[in-house]
């Protein structure tokens, strides 16, 4: 048998490949859509992908499934659960509990667990070459490492009311069947730490089910209201972008025929662009940004979070422009259409070639956390913090006003045009981003506070845990 867990780190998502050594077949689980590592792989080990599947629509990434199987002319095997609202909108065979079906010697029994989504399933393994047990359990979003998946996305993600109820409700039944499993069975799932797909997920790649029957918080709640009250309490806000990709998973993505590859463009090709309203996303570090940059970028750095960024602030129906050094485009263009954003219309390499044909760099004020302090006692600054809500909770800087950075661009009528305001989050990642949106917006009076609330409260500053200025979205 061979396998492999293939992770990608700016999504903390997993996806696998397993495969029959003597039948040369594999199957593919939950694949991203930049598929040329499972082809590589698929090369590398002699091996045929003849199978895709996933545990279910998901919302934070756009499935590779119909790329993979234009490429392999494998057979899509897809949840056929959850009633005819989940039902995928594209050619597949359907799955269902109970399901089995096998790939090579390799058996994969389906079983149908919702909670996290209605039409969730997953996937348990036995290599029946070897045993007649099963040894392998594929969670998907029902089990992660030290936690399980969130069933309050459908509602907050996808305006789809009354539905977090039902799903915690499901997923505490779902659990169930997950005990029942021999304690010796790994757990692998979709996700590991730094999703937003749950709340508390672990750093190590996978379990088993005797570990997690021990250590997960979910195992050890026996009554079901504690439980569903557990679950949805503090769940970090969903991306927005995690509506778009329930709904282009559901229908079926575009089948792109390869990684696109933006052209690079001449400066006055550039400055077309910018003439044609497209976006500019400059990817540079947040120093670099903030001491010259295009006026009207916006600073989404080249780092981990790049695509929950991009899909946080860019528009779906709106081409954009990069500013990325070349050896950087392929991957930037991998993570963007990991997420669905497709629109790239081209990329800058050297932001010094815009200033040296003649155009002037716009800076991003600056502001230490003594001299924020200076200026909040003689009543010179207001403070918005753009850090998640239950960041914000567990100690924030007094008379703060709290807008997560990814809605800074719908609450613009909370913040005061007439008086200078420090945008700040953890260490200046996020008050970045959020700071070039409002410097577009035509904010001008708008501070980023350098090192962010953990420079703050290394300098001793008073920290509060509660106020009634609290802004929810």
């Amino acid at each position: 048998m061979f396998f492999k867990n293939i992770y990608e780190t700016g999504l903390a998502q997993a996806s696998y490949m397993v495969g029959c050594q003597a039948t040369g077949e594999a199957l593919v689980i939950d694949p991203r859509r930049d598929i040329d590592v499972y082809l590589e792989m698929a090369e590398k080990e002699n091996l045929k992908i003849t199978h895709v599947t996933e545990t279910h629509i998901h919302a934070d990434f756009l499935s590779g499934s119909r790329e993979l199987a234009a490429a392999t002319g494998a057979e899509i095997l897809l949840s056929d659960e959850g009633g005819k609202e989940w039902e995928y909108q594209f050619a597949h065979t359907g799955l269902k509990e109970g399901s089995v079906f096998k790939v090579g010697n390799l058996k994969i029994e389906v079983i149908h667990t919702p909670g996290h989504t209605p039409e969730h399933i997953s996937f348990l393994l036995t290599d029946t070459a070897a045993s007649t047990k099963p040894i392998m359990f594929f969670s998907g979003d029902f089990v992660f490492v030290g936690d399980i998946g969130r069933p309050d996305l459908l509602e907050k993600a996808a305006g789809m009311k009354g539905t977090q109820l039902k799903g915690a409700k499901d997923m505490f039944q779902s659990l169930k069947k997950f005990k029942a499993l021999p304690d010796y069975v790994q757990v692998w799932p979709a996700h590991g730490a730094g999703s937003a797909c749950g709340k508390a997920l672990g750093a190590v790649p996978s379990s088993t089910v005797g570990y997690e029957k021990l250590v997960n918080w979910a195992m050890s709640i026996e009554d079901e209201d504690t439980f569903v009250n557990t679950l949805l309490e503090g769940q970090p806000e969903p991306p927005k972008y995690f509506a778009m990709m329930k709904k282009l998973n559901k229908v079926g993505p575009e089948i792109l025929g390869g990684v696109p590859q933006p052209a690079r463009l001449t400066i006055p090709q550039f400055e077309d662009a910018i003439k044609s309203g497209k976006t500019v996303v400059d990817t540079r570090n947040k120093i670099s940004f903030a001491g010259g940059h295009i006026p009207n970028s916006i600073n989404i750095q080249d780092n981990s979070a790049f695509s929950t960024w991009a899909g946080w602030i860019l528009s779906y129906d709106k081409p954009f422009v990069l500013i990325a050094p070349d050896h950087r485009i392929a991957d930037l263009t991998k993570a963007l259409i990991r997420i669905g954003l497709d629109n790239v219309a081209g990329y800058m390499n050297d932001i010094d070639k815009w200033a040296n044909f003649g155009h002037e760099l716009e800076t991003m004020q600056q502001i230490t956390a003594h001299e924020l302090k200076e200026k909040l006692s003689n009543g010179e600054v207001n403070v918005v913090d753009v850090r998640g809500y239950s960041e914000f909770e567990a100690g924030h800087i007094e008379g703060a006003k709290n807008i997560h950075a990814g809605f800074i661009k719908d609450n613009l009528d909370q913040l005061d045009k007439d008086k200078p305001f420090v945008v700040h989050c953890a260490s200046g990642d996020r008050s970045s981003i959020a700071a070039s949106v409002l410097l577009c917006r035509g904010y001008s009076n708008v501070i980023n506070l350098t090192g962010g609330f953990t420079s703050w409260k290394q300098e001793g500053n008073k920290i509060v845990k509660r106020e009634n200025d609290l802004v929810m979205v």
